[in-house]
């Protein structure tokens, strides 16, 4: 499975893609920082030149653990990542959710954490992950007022993640110049037209796509019409849409390439006409 991981990522990185997203929360138990150390191997092991090595960007992101109430405890947890990455810098240090629903008080020690990430060194620069609009613009005035840019805000984006509190979000990025990075751009597969109401994926995903799926026809009947005309596969027309709003998450077939204005219209005419919209992660703020 690594070898089948590596040939994908190599190809990646010949393709022109150089910006991976990861997390120190991502692999538990025994794999705990897997995902880093993966990356890290990867890199390490990439047949290229150096000039393509020194191009690849990672960006981790670390957990809000309950424990994490320092600034000093988020500049160990960067040094561990670095450590499992094998890497001297960390191109984007992210914070992946914030704390404000649940405890505020935790969460001055979170935005702490990245300004001291950021004045050792560790990071080229920091985001965040699942901050609303109101919570973006509260640290990007704390992180400004101590003298730290705010890169990037991670959330989920796609045809069916559109709603009001994600345009508002992406209205207060561009004001701001924060880059949107988009996660689940394919709602976690149900715009990859892999998938119908008899045809369901194993696990938890069921309960949601049962939920979703029916009322997806005129969405999934436009992308599968788009991708027809472009002969493209749906999934990069999905994505492609998330690349036109100006997100940075890509996929080697929807790279070179964009949606006509009214195409654009016609998929997000066709997913304001369905009745469900994707559940929003719980951690995102307002």
């Amino acid at each position: 499975m690594d070898r089948e991981l590596q040939e994908i990522f190599n190809l990646a990185v010949r393709n022109g893609v150089n910006l991976f997203d990861t997390a120190d929360s991502y692999g538990t138990g025994r794999l705990n920082g897997q995902s880093e150390r993966l990356l890290g191997k990867f890199i390490r092991e990439f047949p290229g030149s150096k000039a393509e090595r020194d191009s690849i960007v990672i960006a981790t992101k670390f957990a809000a653990y309950p424990w994490r109430l320092t600034s000093g405890q988020f500049v160990k947890a960067c040094k561990s990542s670095l450590e499992r990455l094998e890497i001297e810098q960390i191109g984007i240090g992210q914070l992946h959710w914030s704390t404000a629903n649940y405890a505020p008080l935790q969460e001055l020690a979170l935005w702490d954490g990245l300004v001291a990430m950021y004045e050792k060194g560790l990071v080229r620069a920091v985001g965040v992950s699942n901050y609303g609009a109101n919570q973006l613009v509260k640290i990007y005035g704390y992180l400004k007022s101590r003298g730290v840019p705010l890169c990037s805000a991670q959330v989920q984006f796609s045809l069916l993640s559109m709603g009001k509190d994600q345009l508002e979000l992406k209205a207060v990025c561009d004001s701001l110049g924060i880059r949107l990075i988009s996660y689940s751009p394919l709602g976690l597969g149900m715009l990859s037209g892999k998938y119908t109401a008899s045809k369901l994926p194993p696990g938890p995903r069921a309960l949601l796509f049962r939920q979703i799926l029916p009322g997806l026809d005129p969405l999934l009947s436009s992308l599968r019409r788009v991708a027809d005309r472009r002969r493209k596969t749906v999934s990069q027309v999905a994505i492609n849409w998330c690349i036109c709003k100006g997100t940075a998450e890509e996929n080697l077939g929807a790279l070179g390439w964009r949606l006509t204005p009214d195409e654009i219209l016609e998929l997000e005419s066709a997913a304001d006409d369905s009745p469900r919209q994707m559940i929003q992660n719980i951690f995102q703020t307002r």
